[in-house]
């Protein structure tokens, strides 16, 4: 008897040591909200988290990339809490997911610039006509002798169909935000990949966030029907002269709640509102 009692004894402590494991894992358990999305939008939405989870360290926020159309499935999917967009929600989207409410959270503004590689913009081509632009896309400019540059070959970037940026561009340039673009050499995905390609290129033209442009990556300006030229600063992006702006958006299925709405407020707030100005974004207050 005394045998048997100590097992039995033995397994109750066990059984005890067990639940106290079980309960003290379960209270460190921390909330976890899923984002994903456009890689424009990307490096607001992950700054933020990092001083986010600084307030809140029972949170957890994990910001993967893909593009807009990309979070805009995997929110409809229900498989994330926040989707990162650079568009709009296109109709197919909102039928293919009818029993998702879809609600817009905007976090800022930025502008779609004509990029070029330097070499290009040195050579004179810092200004091109929606048309010129459209021809180039189009395959019915070939060389940059065509539009007042050096005698090469275009190296036309194009972006994938889902991506918000091309949606924007091609609306703009061809009328169409899901255009075909026949004198396409490459198709590539992210910012990061259009921005290191157009780089390497001593001939290339793309499409890209104005908040990527940098020494070897040039936006052009672009001519307007009336002669102006508006260049893809930030005051035109503010006062609204560049046509190609938009706005960068948080998408929830339905109202957000509990953490996850706390945390688009966070991006809302002054505080958030200053990591999407460093990230070289407009603010929602200007």
């Amino acid at each position: 008897m005394k045998t048997i009692f100590n097992i039995g004894t033995n397994y109750v402590y066990i059984f005890l040591l067990l639940s106290v494991a079980i309960m003290s894992c379960t209270s460190q358990k921390k909330e976890t909200i899923m984002v994903s999305g456009s890689t424009t939008v990307l490096p607001v939405v992950s700054k933020a988290a990092e001083q986010f989870r600084l307030r809140y360290p029972d949170v957890n926020i994990v910001v993967n990339a893909g593009g807009s159309g990309v979070g805009i499935n995997l929110l409809g999917e229900r498989q994330i809490q926040i989707g990162m967009a650079s568009r709009n929600i296109t109709r197919n989207e909102i039928e293919k997911y009818a029993d998702v409410h879809f609600v817009t959270h905007p976090i800022g503004k930025d502008a779609v610039a004509p990029v070029v590689s330097s070499e290009i913009y040195d050579a004179r081509v810092k200004a091109l006509t929606i048309a010129q632009i459209a021809g180039i896309y189009k395959g019915e400019i070939r060389n940059w002798s065509e539009v007042g540059g050096p005698d090469r070959e275009i190296l036309v970037v194009d972006k994938e169909k889902s991506r918000g940026t091309r949606h924007v561009f091609m609306k703009i340039i061809m009328g169409d935000k899901e255009a075909e673009a026949p004198g396409a050499d490459l198709v590539l995905g992210s910012n990061n990949e259009e921005q290191t390609a157009i780089a390497q290129s001593g001939s290339a033209i793309g499409m890209l966030s104005n908040a990527w442009l940098n020494s070897d990556v040039k936006g052009l300006s672009i001519i307007l029907n009336d002669g102006e030229t508006i260049a893809p600063t930030l005051e035109n992006i503010i006062n609204g002269k560049f046509p190609i702006t938009r706005e960068l958006l948080l998408i929830t299925d339905g109202k957000p709640q509990g953490k996850t709405e706390e945390f688009i407020d966070f991006i809302k707030s002054p505080d958030g509102q200053k990591i999407v100005e460093q990230a070289g974004y407009v603010s929602l207050y200007e």
